[in-house]
């Protein structure tokens, strides 16, 4: 094996953020528990939002109450404030994760809020959360393009980065929101921030076709964690054009098939997505999940 890659499935959240069914609590733990039995170890379970401005994500705090805990996963939320990250705090969460744009086009739509004062929170965030005894991983929402504002400089994004690593999260994640990014702009951006002591990770969509590619090139470059959603579900209802996340059981045999570990049973996981596209009631874009893996492409690495 090459080395160990961390997979984040982001599909209770990000997955089901933007699905015009929206399920319930129980059907959303439902999916996290299966995940566990999938064997992913990283989980983003909720998120902390006003239930008018994302009704899917309604009832995070029942969702965490009807999981089994006692698996060993890391359950995440997203928050995008203090008032979330307490709601996450009081729930028991293991970790937080805050979106902080990279753009005022997209901070402003998207959180009311500029680039300054979204650093500023992020950064009291991660000494909360240190203070607190708990994980924090900060994402730079929009980092290879923005739907308002275009293409976003390499060197705009490597400077927010910084301030921000130079707090000490547990982990930074660079997001590709709205799939625009190509494996260049990857490998400059997790090359030039990767080094010893630093957990560097990804966020791809696949809206171009672009995303596994991505996921790949970021890991060659140094990544070391990356986000997916089983089905290939996702979308920002905050940014238009933004479709699916990278199908988690995709990318699991792409990086099996690489020869990188993920401890992910392929099988149970692709019985999660067809699990879940029957609760969403579509068909959902993850390939594997239909096509199976019929040479063992994927155990033989």
């Amino acid at each position: 094996m090459l080395g160990r890659v961390s997979v984040c499935d982001v599909g209770p959240r990000d997955g089901l953020q933007n699905e015009r069914r929206v399920l319930e609590p129980s059907v959303r733990a439902e999916l996290c528990d299966r995940l566990a039995a999938a064997g992913l170890r990283r989980v983003e379970a909720v998120s902390f939002v006003r239930d008018n401005r994302v009704p899917a994500m309604a009832g995070a705090e029942a969702v965490l109450r009807s999981i089994d805990r006692t698996v060993d996963v890391q359950w995440a939320a997203l928050v995008l404030n203090e008032r979330g990250y307490h709601r996450a705090l009081d729930a028991g969460i293991d970790e937080i994760r805050y979106g902080l744009p990279v753009t005022n086009a997209f901070a402003e739509r998207n959180q009311g809020t500029t680039v300054p004062a979204a650093l500023e929170l992020g950064l009291r965030l991660v000494e909360r959360a240190r203070r607190d005894g708990i994980r924090c991983t900060i994402s730079l929402a929009v980092s290879f393009g923005c739907p308002f504002e275009g293409a976003v400089a390499a060197e705009s994004v490597l400077a927010i980065a910084e301030e921000v690593l130079a707090a000490g999260p547990d982990e930074l994640i660079l997001a590709d929101s709205i799939g625009t990014g190509v494996p260049r702009q990857v490998r400059r951006l997790v090359g030039t921030l990767a080094s010893p002591g630093r957990v560097i990770g990804c966020h791809f969509h696949n809206t171009r076709n672009t995303g596994y590619a991505n996921a790949l090139a970021a890991v060659e470059a140094g990544a070391t964690v990356l986000d997916a959603s089983v089905g290939g579900l996702g979308g920002c209802p905050f940014a238009p054009g933004a479709t699916g996340n990278i199908a988690t059981e995709d990318l699991v045999y792409l990086l099996e098939g690489m020869g990188y570990d993920t401890g992910v049973d392929l099988d149970a996981l692709r019985s999660s997505s067809v699990w879940l596209a029957e609760q969403v009631g579509h068909e959902l874009p993850g390939m594997v999940a239909r096509a199976g893996d019929p040479c063992g492409i994927a155990s033989v690495a």
